[in-house]
């Protein structure tokens, strides 16, 4: 019965490939007669970018822009070394790392911070007393963003 069969075209096959290679395509199906082939990138993902709505333009804090609370914030506060979700105590319901009025050693930790399913603690920079939180618990945070003032 082998030799009923008549031989795959191997030539027909590479060029094929070449094809989707040449464009980008993550299949092609060519058939012909009774013979029908498809070549598929199979396990080699194809990603097509998707259009991204447009952000609105980022303005840099400076001292004619930034907001009056932000002004007499900025020069004591901690800020966010990173992008992420805020969470101000170690687990849900649990107490919080610190709460305006608390006395803080400089490394104790203040707040933690989620990126990328890493949770990342966030030391005090310098010892003192907490005068304002000014994120809240399970909020999104920019990197540089003002957390919490320590004077």
């Amino acid at each position: 019965m082998a030799d009923k069969k008549p031989g795959i075209d191997q030539t027909l096959i590479r060029d094929l490939a070449n094809i989707l290679n040449e464009t980008d395509l993550t299949e092609i199906e060519v058939e012909q007669d009774d013979l029908r082939i498809r070549v598929s990138r199979a396990g080699t993902p194809h990603y097509v970018s998707a259009p991204v709505p447009a952000a609105a333009p980022v303005q840099f804090a400076s001292a004619a822009s930034a907001p009056a609370d932000a002004g007499k914030a900025s020069k004591n506060a901690v800020t966010s070394p990173m992008v992420g979700t805020a969470y101000l105590s170690p687990a849900p319901g649990s107490r919080a790392f610190v709460e305006v009025g608390a006395m803080v050693k400089e490394g104790q930790t203040i707040v933690i911070i989620e990126a990328m399913k890493t949770m990342n603690q966030i030391p005090a920079p310098r010892s003192g007393k907490v005068t304002e939180i000014l994120v809240q618990d399970g909020a999104p945070v920019e990197y540089g963003e003002a957390l919490i003032v320590i004077e």
